[in-house]
């Protein structure tokens, strides 16, 4: 199956929609997912919604292209977003430490809450032990729902091993204080008084020697002294983590999974779809980002090639004969009209050589005897420099769109193995720009790609006649 035929995916019913609440963009790194996410985010808002775009990658991207100095862990206000309709777009980072610090002192009281900011393992534990990224960015996200502010949540994961490792943050969790030596640490406190401090002797004792060697004495006594401040608070992590990851499974959560034309990405994206179904989450579509497209697809690259080597071997009389040769429909600057703006006076035209222009097809000499026209323009060695040089200049160009050909043909195929795989997945495409994006008006360009999504219509559409056709 070819994305010709393939189901598209038009995200404005997805944005425009009041039940959906939250949209979490995925994929692997450098596909455009964190510029998707906040393209998303700033036409749901000019649509009229109430945004805020989260987003767990540390980049700098978002907030450039947003135009806010620096993004934290408080959402703040995108200025320069178009009102009229009454939406509103915010933007945050998501402070991985900050997160943490909040839930303690939200959930503990403040004599504890101060031991557990001050505990030196608690300090190692929220600045970067392995999982607390992914499990703080459910926190957050729950917070966010939970406060009802927003009427949708657009979330930029990390590449997609890492968003995995976000659906993954509650079961991990749950094992981590499910296990026996968080539980023999936290048995002390649930016993409590003197028992505990018999019991924790006791067992300290068999288990001093091979964890002080392992751990150390004092990063043993500072994980203790954390699980006994933690007890009361264990059961609400992995509560609230449960909640947010039934949220993300509910109706009112839309995934999106990003990816560019690419083997690699493509794969990325098939893994993450097929994680996606096996957990029963609620999967909108792919978007497909930095597309390739040509508006001369109707010559391909095998002519393209053919005509530009009979330029440069100088076995047809101009640049118009050699294109001459390959039926042209297209208006792309490559038919026989010349390749440069004449008007300057200063360039050949491919057509220097057609019937009805003044200038010889025979360049002359006076002992020749042949009549000597009147030079238009310069001397006859000064045409020939100039026509020599419009021909390497369009074998150059020829040779270029040889290779546009090939990499559209490309990205064909690999297009349509995944299709073939995943017929059910809904695809948007969007055209590759000529350069970054970096403020209001890329994005805004951008979600119009997404939203222009017509069947036979997209970027593919327009170039499924070249995949037969070119060579690579």
């Amino acid at each position: 199956m070819s994305l010709d035929t393939a189901s598209v995916l038009d995200v404005d019913p997805v944005l425009d929609n009041p039940r959906t609440r939250i949209v979490v963009c995925c994929g692997s790194g450098g596909v455009g997912k964190t510029t998707t996410a906040a393209a998303l985010g700033v036409r749901a808002a000019e649509r009229g919604r109430k945004v805020v775009v989260l987003t767990i990658d540390p980049a700098r991207r978002l907030a450039q292209s947003m135009g806010i100095d620096e993004l934290d862990n408080v959402p703040r206000r995108v200025p320069g977003i178009d009102s009229s309709a009454g939406g509103e777009l915010h933007a945050m980072m998501l402070d991985m430490k900050r997160t943490f610090d909040e839930i303690v002192e939200a959930h503990a009281d403040k004599e504890r809450a101060r031991a557990i900011l001050e505990n030196p393992f608690y300090q190692s534990l929220s600045a970067g032990f392995a999982g607390t990224q992914e499990y703080m960015a459910m926190e957050k996200l729950g917070q966010l729902r939970a406060r009802d502010e927003w009427d949708l949540i657009v979330v930029d994961t990390p590449p997609s091993r890492s968003a995995l490792d976000f659906l993954d943050a509650p079961g991990r969790l749950g094992s981590f204080l499910d296990g026996k030596f968080i539980k023999v640490l936290m048995a002390p406190a649930k016993i409590g008084g003197r028992a505990g401090m018999k019991f924790l002797g006791v067992g300290m004792s068999v288990m001093s020697g091979p964890l002080n060697k392992l751990m150390g004495a004092q990063l043993l006594r500072d994980v203790q002294t954390f699980v006994a401040a933690m007890d009361t608070m264990f059961g609400g992590f992995r509560t609230r983590a449960d909640a947010t990851y039934r949220l993300l499974q509910a109706p009112g959560t839309a995934f999106l999974v990003v990816a560019a034309p690419e083997r690699d990405a493509l794969r990325e994206a098939a893994y993450f779809i097929e994680r996606l179904a096996a957990e029963r989450m609620p999967l909108a579509g792919l978007v497909l980002n930095r597309v390739h497209g040509s508006e001369a697809a109707r010559l391909p690259a095998d002519r393209a090639l053919a005509a530009a080597e009979a330029l440069l071997d100088g076995s047809l009389g101009a640049p118009g004969e050699a294109l001459a040769t390959t039926p042209m429909e297209t208006s792309e600057n490559l038919d026989c009209d010349g390749i440069v703006d004449r008007d300057s006076g200063q360039a050949a035209s491919r057509t220097v050589d057609a019937p009805g222009t003044d200038a010889p097809t025979v360049p002359s000499t006076p002992e020749s005897g042949l009549p000597q026209p009147a030079p238009s323009g310069g001397s006859t060695a000064q045409d020939f420099t100039a026509q020599d040089s419009t021909a390497r200049l369009t074998a150059g160009l020829l040779r270029l769109h040889a290779e546009r050909m090939r990499v559209l043909a490309r990205e064909r195929r690999t297009r349509d193995r995944f299709t073939a795989l995943h017929p059910e997945v809904a695809v948007a495409e969007v055209a590759a720009l000529p350069g970054d994006v970096h403020d209001l008006a890329g994005l805004r360009t951008i979600g119009e790609r997404l939203a222009c999504q017509t069947a036979g219509d997209t970027t593919a559409g327009k170039v499924s006649e070249a995949r037969t056709e070119a060579t690579g």
